[in-house]
């Protein structure tokens, strides 16, 4: 994955450093949707963004659907594997009190969004703004364990990932039934949607974030629910170019923050050109299907991986576990080429932030 910019140089010293002195002492705070959930949105009484059933978890450790939207683990799963911590547990199973909220949370939620509105029709999710909520009440949690001091700076020294937007477009734009998707041109929709993240992404600095790293979109126009859309069954050129243009956007703009914020490093993860190499060859990765997912999807109800789904004989043979989310092979391949270049050289020289 190409990692952009200077600001990352010093956030993968950073990383480096501590996991060298303590793996132990590495605190990781995680924010999305459903590519990196493990486990919020079972406790969410109503949602109708869930996972919590067969055949999900069926290749993760007990062979148990855990709330995670894929048969295995997820990338986050994966990088904290490497990194020698445990994944960090979904904010909604800790309770206020717990020490667990000292070592690293993860407030990801299937079907959230930069947007709020972003996913409605799934009743219950934590929106990007939400999580961000669930955020400063662990800070306040932390804050009467160990002082205000202390709290500061923790949170200052943690690394914050953060994978979101993909439903903006899948659960929000592309819905002919949504108001969004008639409101707003593509222009207006990214700029109302990079406005919102500015916003966010500087209350995550004022709450204490100071290693930031975003992970940009993929090709959404190549996912399973996206290609049947087309009568050839191909990618959707027009959704890949809105994807391009909202990560070009988001880049621009973590170039500003951290103009904006100097002693804050935000990065830029560009995910897009290794998943669209993984769609388009992924004979070289050891995959014989990427057009389509293992698990026979309905994707006219939703496109989720339902009990009564039929699997793919070979799991492994598969890109896409259902209609939007990888499988574990995949999500392995993809945090393999995500970690080696965080934790490789610097890399190339920032762009000027946008005037």
């Amino acid at each position: 994955m190409a990692i952009q910019g200077l600001a990352l140089a010093a956030f993968i010293l950073a990383a480096k450093a501590t996991t060298v002195v303590s793996a132990a002492s590495l605190v990781t705070f995680i924010f999305g949707d459903s590519l990196t959930e493990v486990g919020n949105n079972n406790y969410l009484q109503y949602s109708l963004a869930r996972s919590d059933f067969p055949w999900y978890g069926i290749d993760y450790s007990g062979g148990k659907a855990t709330g995670r939207f894929t048969n295995g683990r997820t990338i986050g799963d994966i990088i904290s594997e490497k990194l020698g911590i445990p994944p960090p547990p979904p904010y909604l199973s800790l309770s206020k009190n717990d020490d667990a909220l000292l070592k690293g949370v993860n407030y990801a939620s299937g079907g959230a969004g930069i947007l709020n509105d972003t996913g409605l029709y799934f009743i219950q999710r934590l929106s990007f703004d939400d999580q961000i909520d669930c955020f400063k009440k662990t800070k306040e949690s932390i804050t009467t364990k160990i002082g205000a001091e202390a709290a500061n700076k923790l949170c200052n020294e943690a690394m914050y990932f953060i994978g979101i937007g993909s439903n903006d477009y899948v659960n929000n734009y592309l819905q002919p039934f949504l108001a969004d998707g008639q409101e707003y041109t593509p222009e207006e929709f990214v700029k109302l949607v990079i406005t919102t993240l500015d916003n966010q992404l500087t209350r995550l600095y004022q709450l204490g974030a100071r290693k930031v790293a975003f992970h940009g979109l993929g090709p959404l126009g190549c996912i399973p629910s996206q290609r049947v859309k087309s009568k050839t069954g191909k990618c959707l050129k027009r959704v890949n170019e809105w994807v391009l243009e909202f990560n070009s956007e988001v880049k621009k703009l973590i170039a500003t923050l951290n103009h904006r914020f100097p002693n804050a490093k935000f990065a830029f993860a560009d995910t897009y050109g290794d998943v669209l190499d993984l769609i388009d060859n992924p004979t070289a990765y050891g995959f014989k299907v990427s057009n389509t997912s293992c698990c026979n999807v309905d994707t006219n109800i939703g496109g989720l991986c339902l009990p009564n789904s039929k699997l793919c004989s070979n799991r492994t043979d598969y890109v896409f576990w259902d209609a939007f989310h990888p499988s574990d092979k995949a999500n392995e391949i993809l945090a393999e080429k995500f970690f080696s270049t965080l934790f490789s050289g610097p890399p190339s020289i920032a762009p000027k932030p946008s005037p």
